[in-house]
C-alpha cells in the first residue's frame, strides 16, 4: 500500500494520504434550518480519526429553496458558520484536509422545499417539473455560490467542492439533455459551461490564494469527449482538484476497454486524468485497498474516493495501512444511510 499512503501537496495543504471520503449526505440528521448536528460532527470526526487524508463534507445547500431534502445542511446564512466550523475543527484535529461541497439541487429540489423548482430550462418529465431561470436569477445564484465559499472559508474549511455532477443544478446547465436555452448559457458547449466557469472565477477572486477550489463533475456530460473539454475549461478557470463521477442519467456511457478492471465511472476519471495537469479523484466501487493502490501506483488517478466502505468502517484507512481486517459494507438492498446511518448493519457489527 505504498502509493496509497504517500502524501500530496495541494495549494500548500499537505494531504497525508490519497484516501478521500467523498461527499455523502447523512439523511435524517439535520433540521429545517440547515444546521449541523452533533451527529454530523461525530461522524466526520470518526472518519478523520480513522485516517482519511481528505474529507469532503456532504452536499451543503447554497439556498434554502434549492435543497435536495428539507433537512439538508445549509450554508446560505452566516448562522450556519458556527456548526460547520465544528465539523472542520473536528476533522483538522486528526490531521485531515477538509473541503465542503456546496450545492443547489435545481430541478431535483425536494417537493416539500419549493412548489416549482428551477433549472437551466423549463422541464417536465416523470413527475418532475421546473421552470427556466432568468438571467438575473442566474446571477443571483452564482453570487450565492460565492457567498457559500466565503462562509466555508470563515468556518475553517481548507476549500470547497462545487457539485457539478449527478444531475443537480450545475450539471443541468452543462447537459444538452436538460439545457435547451438559446442565450449565452445554452446551446454550444462553451455556453453550457459558462454558468460553472463563471462561478469558479468568481469564487477564486473572493477567497484566499491557498483556498482549494474542487469540482465534482460528470465524466459523461453528455459524452466522455465533452467531459474532457469541460475538465480542461475548469482547469483553465482555476479549479484545483477534479472529482470525476457521473452526469445526468440517460447520457452516453463511455465504453470500458477490455482488460480495464473497473467500471465506466472510474474509466472516465482516468481519461480526464490524461488530459489535465491538476489532480483527479477517482470514485465508484473501488472499495478495497488493493484496487485503490493499483490506480494510484499506475498513475491512473491522484486520489481515491472510498464511500460506503468508510461509512461501514470509519477506520477503513487505518485498517488498510496496517493490513488489518476491514468491516465490509454488506450492500443492503436499500442502504440504511438513505434514511439514518445509525442503522447501518455493518457499522453496528463493531
Amino acid at each position: 500500500m505504498k502509493a496509497l499512503f504517500t502524501d500530496y501537496e495541494l495549494k500548500k495543504h499537505k494531504i497525508k494520504n490519497r484516501v478521500v471520503l467523498p461527499p455523502m449526505v447523512c439523511f435524517g440528521w439535520g433540521n429545517e434550518k440547515g444546521e449541523a448536528s452533533d451527529l454530523h460532527i461525530k461522524h466526520y470526526e470518526e472518519i478523520a480519526a480513522g485516517g482519511a487524508g481528505l474529507i469532503i463534507v456532504e452536499a451543503t445547500c447554497i439556498g434554502k429553496d434549492g435543497r435536495l431534502a428539507p433537512d439538508q445542511l445549509g450554508i446560505w446564512d452566516d448562522q450556519h458558520i458556527e456548526g460547520l466550523s465544528k465539523i472542520a475543527k473536528a476533522c483538522k484535529a486528526h490531521d485531515a484536509t477538509v473541503l465542503l461541497q456546496v450545492h443547489h439541487a435545481g430541478l431535483k429540489t425536494h417537493k416539500d422545499v419549493i412548489d416549482v423548482a428551477v433549472s437551466s430550462s423549463d422541464y417536465q418529465e416523470e413527475g418532475k417539473k421546473a421552470r427556466q431561470l432568468s438571467t438575473d436569477e442566474i446571477r443571483e445564484i452564482q453570487e450565492k455560490y460565492v457567498q457559500a465559499a466565503i462562509r466555508a472559508e470563515k468556518a475553517g474549511f481548507d476549500g470547497i467542492e462545487l457539485h457539478g455532477a449527478h444531475g443537480y443544478l450545475i450539471s443541468q446547465f452543462l447537459s444538452p439533455v436538460i439545457n435547451k436555452r438559446s442565450d449565452i448559457f445554452g446551446g454550444v458547449i462553451e455556453n453550457r459551461m459558462r454558468f460553472a466557469v463563471e462561478i469558479v472565477g468568481m469564487v477564486k477572486a473572493a477567497v484566499q490564494p491557498n483556498f482549494i477550489i474542487g469540482y465534482r463533475m460528470g465524466g459523461n456530460e453528455p459524452s466522455i469527449e465533452d467531459g474532457i473539454i469541460i475538465a480542461k475549461a475548469l482547469e483553465n478557470a482555476g479549479v484545483d482538484l477534479l472529482h470525476v463521477s457521473a452526469g445526468i442519467p440517460g447520457e452516453q456511457l463511455p465504453e470500458v476497454p477490455d482488460g480495464f478492471e473497473y467500471n465506466w465511472i472510474v474509466y472516465g476519471g482516468t481519461e480526464v486524468k490524461k488530459n489535465v495537469s491538476i489532480p483527479v479523484v477517482l470514485v465508484n466501487d473501488i472499495r478495497t485497498p488493493e484496487r485503490a493502490e493499483y490506480l494510484i501506483s499506475n498513475h491512473l488517478g491522484d486520489f481515491i474516493a472510498i464511500g460506503k466502505p468508510q461509512l461501514a468502517d470509519p477506520k477503513w484507512t487505518e485498517h488498510a495501512l496496517n493490513g488489518s481486517a476491514i468491516v465490509e459494507c454488506i450492500k443492503c438492498k436499500r442502504c440504511q444511510w438513505y434514511s439514518d446511518g445509525r442503522n447501518c448493519p455493518a457499522l453496528n457489527k463493531k
